[in-house]
């Protein structure tokens, strides 16, 4: 839980401390990399960590995980230029890449089935509580402190977490089989982790640093299909492939993937048009349109640690219906909500949402890591977690593309939308824009019943037992 709030706080309180950055940095036009460098380092090393994490042993890479973070954390408090605090976040994001999926794993490993709900339940606590606390932590030290507080803190955190990790995790005694070292595969690596770069890279920056049928574009988005071609052909003749072909033929997994993919573009939807949509058209404070968003981290964790009582009474696949019905629910409300609508029902229809992705995420997570051996568990989660990653770029690129048509479209054209500030946008443009975004958000939040559907009635475990630490 420690580990995970590294990630999780970093995640939410960078936002808020951006102008105090800018002021003393400068770089204006670049700061978007701040988020975009971050997101890409983590996204493309998470399944190569994953597998990692099968070959040297969860502890080992944890350690690591943490021990980059907060090397990366500390170069960010002492950089001196935009473009340096761009490349240490870079450097953060290889250590998130690791601390998750590991984290992940080392909880399927040490907790039966059943402890699981529970222990999700706690994890996805941790996300929440970051929510509110994160945006408070950097607009306090911006105002009172330093921006550079934002990263300090990291420090105790990380040691802390190192601390009780070394001393009290026994990774031998949870071993069911001992780890087996493999040679690398770091030909399927390398060209894993360039092809996800390039099509991140194409999905986060298409529309907004270039336009979408350009040669930048054609470059990113292309270049990414033929080293993905390339990838699966170099992969069908490695001893250990690090995305090995069984994942993408086993049906607990592709279920799983399908709704944290999904899951990653509803989160990202909601939580970046939702407090836009209550300040610049419901008229409502940053601090209330800030609340709104948190109330899906708070139907999340409660859903997350009430999913065990739902699959293991009536299965996996019930509770991925239940959390695909919740999601249709909140969706029909967000598309309700309208210019004249109150505050509290943007709040109940990101409530009800996250209690969607609540029951849909985190049982799927269980359930995959139930259906693998052990050695197979740390793989397995990684590829899931790239799989909402990709889902979170995806998110961007479709609806931005989907809320700058609109505002062109109502303008007259890109030239004009491109020339007023958002701030200046009449309520009668930015409506409708938005209206729009909410509306593939509820698309999107339907597909989770295709997650529901290709889970199966009955999960056959793994024949490996389920192992029990020393402490």
């Amino acid at each position: 839980m420690i580990s995970i709030a590294l990630i999780a706080i970093d995640a939410t309180i960078l936002a808020t401390a951006v102008p105090a950055i800018v002021r003393d940095l400068g770089g204006f036009t670049q700061f978007p990399w701040l988020f975009s460098a971050y997101l890409l380092t983590q996204a493309i090393s998470t399944p190569i960590y994953g597998k990692l994490a099968d070959t040297f042993g969860r502890k080992p890479l944890m350690l690591f995980g943490i021990g980059t973070f907060v090397l990366g954390s500390v170069l960010c408090a002492v950089a001196w230029s935009m473009g340096a605090l761009i490349a240490f976040r870079a450097l953060q994001g290889l250590g998130a890449g690791a601390i998750q999926p590991a984290g992940m794993t080392i909880m399927g490993d040490i907790y039966s089935v059943a402890e699981r709900a529970v222990a999700q339940g706690y994890i996805a606590s941790v996300w929440a509580m970051s929510a509110v606390i994160g945006p408070a932590l950097g607009g306090l030290f911006s105002d009172h402190l330093s921006w550079r507080w934002i990263f300090w803190i990291n420090l105790p955190l990380g040691l802390l977490a190192a601390a009780v990790l070394w001393v009290r995790f026994d990774e031998k005694a949870s071993l069911s089989e001992p780890h087996v070292r493999r040679p690398i595969d770091w030909w399927g690596a390398t060209l894993v982790a360039a092809a996800s770069a390039l099509l991140l890279l194409g999905l986060l920056e298409g529309g907004i640093r270039w336009p979408w049928l350009s040669w930048q574009s054609a470059v990113a988005l292309g270049g990414s299909a033929l080293l993905l071609l390339l990838f699966v052909r170099v992969e069908g003749r490695a001893a250990d492939p690090v995305l090995p072909g069984w994942l993408f033929r086993h049906r607990v997994l592709n279920a799983a993937t399908v709704g944290g993919f999904i899951a990653g573009m509803v989160m990202l939807g909601v939580t970046s048009y939702v407090p836009v949509y209550a300040q610049q058209v419901l008229g409502a404070g940053a601090t209330v349109a800030g609340f709104a968003v948190a109330a899906l981290a708070i139907g999340w964790p409660f859903a997350a640690s009430t999913s065990g009582r739902v699959y293991l009474r009536w299965g996996f696949k019930a509770c991925l219906f239940l959390g695909a019905g919740f999601g249709a629910i909140g969706a029909s409300i967000l598309v309700l909500v309208g210019p004249g609508s109150p505050i509290w029902l943007l709040a109940a229809a990101c409530l009800v949402l996250g209690l969607g992705l609540g029951y849909v995420v985190s049982p799927s997570i269980v359930a995959l890591q139930s259906a693998v051996e052990f050695r197979q568990r740390g793989v397995a989660t990684g590829a899931n977690m790239f799989a909402r990653s990709v889902g979170s770029a995806v998110g961007v690129a479709m609806f931005g593309a989907i809320a700058n048509a609109m505002v062109a479209d109502r303008l007259g054209g890109a030239d004009a939308a491109g020339a007023i500030e958002l701030d200046q946008l009449p309520v009668a443009v930015l409506d409708p824009a938005l209206q729009a975004v909410f509306l593939a958000v509820a698309g999107c939040a339907l597909l989770l019943v295709l997650a529901a559907s290709l889970m199966p009635s009955r999960l056959v475990a793994s024949t490996n037992p389920e192992p029990v630490t020393s402490e």
